[in-house]
Formats: structure tokens, sequence, C-alpha cells
């Protein structure tokens, strides 16, 4: 086991060398189910007070299943979600939640799972919740933040992007030029519906629109849910799929104020009714020094070993029609 790890580290290193890597960490093998330890990132002015506010990152694609890396595996968004919150439910000191959102949203249905869980450990604390976002919080990002008590953006940010999109690749054309065609053995007539090899008929098209338009039903209810001040008509004026700079959506009501991180964390206190508060974040990373931007984990770098473009996992991947709440200019 020690010389297959050693050789895995030279040829690591060697590929290091060539300029494979994609990042510049060089932990190479962090593990994903290190305990999670608890680092605190600001000390509170008064050394007395316990009471803290708890840092969770919403960040990047919000997804609901892992993904494979060379040396590690990556969780879930909904999965590192729900194991912070069920380990901040046993830390009493826990006064408020931040939410530190840069995300351009994800799938449906991990979006909406990661809503439910703050909801769930709202309701169960008692606490309340705060979102700060940072460079894009759209879409989904905006969707799973509508279930804090307050948002504060950045001047910065990019959010709203309020809608629904289910995108595919269609190769039938691609196919007839090159001779090919698609022989499906199918029961059910719609069995094949979404088959990237063929043309979409208008009575698929007609399926696949009205699943969209309960997504986008949802999506609209979590707003005005989130938003009470708002009237639902007003909401559908923004649901179009634009973004929104932090100022216009402040202007239309989609967020609170405009601040930095240091402002969120002073609406954290204010809502939780704490003069005093220290910031903490469950982190994996074995970094000694951390700040209220340092990120939660470490990750491996992650090196290109595909020798041709496109794979037929690849290829698989981008014809699965998929159901996002995701704004596709990120």
């Amino acid at each position: 086991m020690r010389s297959t790890r050693l050789l895995i580290a030279v040829a690591a290193m060697g590929l290091l060398l060539l300029g494979c890597f994609s990042h510049n960490n060089l932990s190479l093998f962090p593990e994903d189910d290190e305990r999670l330890s608890t680092r605190l990132v600001r000390a509170p002015a008064d050394e007395k007070t316990d009471a803290r506010i708890l840092l969770l990152d919403i960040e990047g694609p919000i997804v609901e299943w892992e993904s494979q890396r060379l040396f590690f595996k990556k969780d879930a968004t909904t999965t590192e979600v729900r194991r912070k919150l069920e380990k901040a439910e046993q830390d009493h000191r826990i006064k408020a939640l931040l939410l530190r959102v840069n995300s351009p949203g994800g799938t449906v249905t991990g979006s909406d799972i990661v809503y439910r869980e703050i909801k769930r450990f709202k309701e169960k604390t008692k606490i309340p919740v705060v979102a700060a976002f940072m460079g894009v919080a759209a879409s989904g990002g905006y969707y799973v933040s509508c279930a804090a008590d307050s948002i504060v953006a950045h001047p910065t940010t990019i959010t709203g992007s309020i809608g629904v999109i289910m995108h595919e690749f269609g190769f039938n054309g691609l196919f007839q030029k090159i001779g090919m065609e698609s022989r499906v053995i199918k029961a059910g007539q719609m069995k094949d519906a979404g088959n990237p090899f063929a043309p979409m008929t208008d009575e698929q098209r007609a399926i696949f629109q009205k699943i969209v338009d309960e997504a986008y039903q949802r999506f609209v209810d979590v707003v005005a849910e989130g938003r009470p001040k708002l009237k639902r008509d007003e909401i559908l004026k923004l649901a179009d799929g634009r973004v929104l700079s932090a100022v216009d959506a402040k202007q239309a009501g989609l967020v609170d104020q405009l601040g930095d991180l240091d402002d969120a964390i002073e609406e954290a206190k204010r809502l939780a009714k704490v003069r005093d508060a220290g910031v903490i974040l469950y982190s994996t990373s074995r970094r000694a020094e951390q700040n209220i931007y340092s990120a939660t984990r470490a990750d491996a770098p992650q090196i290109n070993v595909e020798t041709f473009p496109l794979s037929y996992d690849m290829l698989m991947e981008m014809t699965q029609p998929k159901l996002m709440y995701m704004w596709m200019g990120f």
C-alpha cells in the first residue's frame, strides 16, 4: 500500500511538472470522510462570549450527486449541507446561520433539497438565517437563499435568473449526413422521448414543457414565500430568467441590503439579538490560519488524463436532458 501511494505521488508530481494540474493546491490526498473541524475564523471582541455565527458555503453548481476525481471523490452539495447542518444542530453556541452563496444554480432537485434542509434547520433550531451573496447568486443559488430571513448582496453580485431550463444536444441531422440511424425497440409510445438521435415530436415537446412549467411555478412559489413583501405579479415580471445587478435586485426587492461579508455578519448578529459573536466554519482544510473568506475544504489538484477530447461517458452526459435552475451564462 505504501509503495502504491509513493508510485502515485511520483506520477502525480511528474504530471504537475508537465503542467497537467488545473489548480495550484498540492494536497494530493484530501479525504472526504475526514471529521469536520470547527475553525474560529473571526474571534469575538468580547472573549467572554461563547455566541457563534456559522458560515455555510453554497458554492459552485448545486447537485445531488457526488463527482469522482482521480485521487478522491467530492460529495454532493446536498450531502455537504446536510452533514454540516446536522453538526450545527448539536452546537448550542450557534446563534445564527450565515449562507455564503457563490453559485450560478444547479439541478432543480439539488436546489430544492438544499432549500428544504435550510428551512428544516431553521425551524428546528429557531435561529435566524442570513444569505450573503458573493460574485454570483443566480437561479438555484437564489432559490436556496429564499430560505434566509435576510439577504445581503455584495455590490458587484450578479443575481436573479428566476427560471428553469432543460437543455440537450440533438444529433439527428449529423447522423443523417454520415449515414447513421438510431434504432430503438420500445414498449411505451413515449419511452424514447428525449432521444438525442431522433427528432423531437410536438407531443414530446409538450410533455417536457409541462415539466418545465411545473418547476417554474415551484420557483415562483419559493420566491413568494421567501419575499413576502413582493406581490406575485411583481415576482412574475422579474421571473423571465434575466440576471440582475445587486443594485437592481435591491430596488426590485429580491435582496434586502447591499454590503460585504462583514455587513452580513452584522446583520446576522442583529437578527440573533446578540451584541457580539465569533464566526466559525466547518472545515476539512488543514491550513492553520483561516479567515471569513477561507474555503472550507482543500481539493486535490485535478489532473487531465483524457487523451481523446470526447469520451462515450461525456457524450452520454451531454445528451441527457436535465431540469436545471441554472444561469447558463456563468
